[in-house]
């Protein structure tokens, strides 16, 4: 069973969690890899806090200040809005930040021209359902490995969004999971695919029938990366009796 020390911020957990040197600690580091690293945080655990960065990166909170402060004036990161307090407490809550989407834009969207002309090819020949056929094979190639929901307790719901959330993020999605209320998110932190989803709604379509089927419950699609949304959330309920307490 999954403890409190496998999650992140707010509970969330990652489809896979970093590893490896602090980036002040690999040797020949310099301002761009340090740079680029600050973005993948935010990419993946966005939003987070300049301390947390600072912490997983062994940068001084000057050096944290100074790589924000770069990406919010070229408009690629931004401060996330304060959450919502859940008890009084001194003092006010540390700033969040996360990318936006100017910032995930520009980590590239290989072959985005050639996937567009070749699904709108597709359509030509095809039509509506040859498109749906792809949209629903291509979801079935990245969640294939992920077993459906048998028992339908909310510890195996919870367990297979973790799953989803892993395979996603295998295929370059930077998926993870957070607990809301008496359900789960899945969210995915970079659309590799974006571009070509915002003319073929039908990526997002099956990835939600999908997720449908082998979550075995309704699912709920709440933001999408295709409609200018900072990332894509689905929310997952969980039978209140069920949901996992740490």
């Amino acid at each position: 069973m999954k403890t409190t020390s496998d999650t992140g911020v707010y509970g969330e957990r990652a489809g896979h969690p970093p590893a490896g040197l602090p980036v002040a600690q690999v040797p020949g580091a310099h301002e761009g890899q340090t740079r680029a690293a600050v973005v993948q945080l935010l990419l993946e655990e966005g939003p987070i806090t300049a301390t947390e960065i600072g912490a997983r990166l062994g940068l001084s909170a000057a050096g944290v200040r100074r790589h924000l402060d770069a990406l919010i004036d070229t408009g690629e990161a931004q401060a996330a809005p304060a959450p919502r307090r859940e008890g009084r407490g001194r003092g006010r809550p540390a700033r969040r930040f996360q990318l936006t989407a100017v910032g995930r834009a520009r980590l590239g969207h290989s072959y985005d021209d050639l996937a567009s002309a070749a699904m709108r090819h597709l359509r030509e020949v095809g039509g509506e359902a040859a498109v749906e056929d792809f949209a629903r094979r291509r979801v079935q190639s990245l969640l294939g490995g992920v077993a459906p929901v048998e028992s339908g307790s909310g510890a195996e719901i919870e367990d297979t969004a973790e799953d989803i959330a892993a395979a996603f993020t295998d295929a370059g999605f930077a998926a993870s999971t957070r607990r809301v209320g008496t359900g789960v998110q899945i969210c995915q932190h970079h659309c590799p695919v974006s571009h070509v989803a915002e003319q073929f709604p039908e990526l997002c379509e099956a990835e939600l029938e999908a997720f449908t089927r082998i979550l075995g419950t309704h699912v709920q699609r709440l933001a999408t990366i295709a409609n200018g949304d900072s990332f894509c959330t689905t929310h997952v309920p969980v039978p209140p009796s069920d949901t996992r307490k740490t």
